[in-house]
């Protein structure tokens, strides 16, 4: 009898032992998460708490994972011999070169308007004429430009902001910066660059101001911003002959676009 008593209880003694364990067997092991949380796998990303630096860094880290990845496929297909998977392998690696990658943080909007420009700076002055090369690879006719040469170079500019705020070459950046946006037709954006142009170094010797009025007025159809603007460009940047023609161009605008508020009044 005490034998069958002490059998009964080891049985319950083990049923409870396993089933501790079974309730346990997730513990220190990833759950799986609502996949509207994850931005792929090289990371999570929680969309409710993220901020744009968040997501954006999330995802070149996701491109370079994927590039890699391409390249180790290449890679093995060649050492294995297969062909076929080596083609379609190598035709997706050379795709992904080739798309358009954008540098989704603006430089010239999330730093400060009211830097000064103050000194030559070496490191500064070596990726501005770096960027000047690449422009210049880009080629000059208009409709003929390699945009990708020309995204090397607004790569460059950018990295000229960020890393050295004090150099007297941003507000060279900035204008340059702004005419590669306007020419890929990103006119917000080459706003933002020209106004941090002028606003960096109030007589910079670029029409930045003409270039953004006429972004305002043209593009944007900010009347009154725009006529604002052109009135402070022909005072501060008319009196260089070289900008005689915008400076022309101005003049008649501003009185345009004064008729037109005499029209509304």
């Amino acid at each position: 009898m005490a034998r069958l008593v002490c059998t009964g209880v080891l049985i319950v003694f083990l049923n409870v032992l396993v089933g501790c364990q079974s309730a346990n067997s997730g513990r220190g092991q990833l759950v799986p998460q609502d996949p509207r949380q994850r931005l792929g796998p090289a990371g999570v990303v929680n969309f409710g708490d993220a901020s744009e630096a968040d997501i954006i860094e999330q995802m070149a880290v996701n491109r370079q994972a994927y590039r890699q990845g391409l390249e180790l496929l290449v890679g093995y297909y060649n050492r294995t011999g297969n062909n076929m998977k080596l083609q379609w392998a190598t035709r997706e690696l050379a795709a992904m070169n080739a798309m358009p990658k954008y540098n989704y943080i603006i430089e010239a909007v999330i730093t400060p308007a009211n830097l000064k420009v103050r000194a030559s700076i070496p490191e500064a002055d070596s990726l501005y004429y770096d960027a000047l090369d690449f422009e210049k690879d880009a080629g000059l006719l208009p409709l003929l430009k390699n945009e990708n040469s020309l995204r090397l170079a607004l790569n460059k500019y950018n990295q000229l902001i960020k890393e050295y705020p004090s150099s007297d070459k941003i507000d060279d950046a900035a204008y340059k910066a702004g005419t590669i946006y306007e020419y890929l037709k990103d006119y917000s954006i080459a706003l933002s660059y020209y106004q941090r142009a002028y606003q960096w170094d109030p007589a910079t010797i670029y029409p930045a101001r003409y270039r953004a009025a006429r972004i305002l007025d043209k593009n944007m159809h900010r009347n009154s911003e725009a006529l604002s603007l052109y009135q402070e460009a022909v005072e501060k940047e008319g009196k260089y002959e070289k900008y005689r023609e915008w400076k022309d161009f101005a003049e008649r605008r501003i009185k345009e676009l004064q008729g037109v508020e005499e029209e509304q009044k």
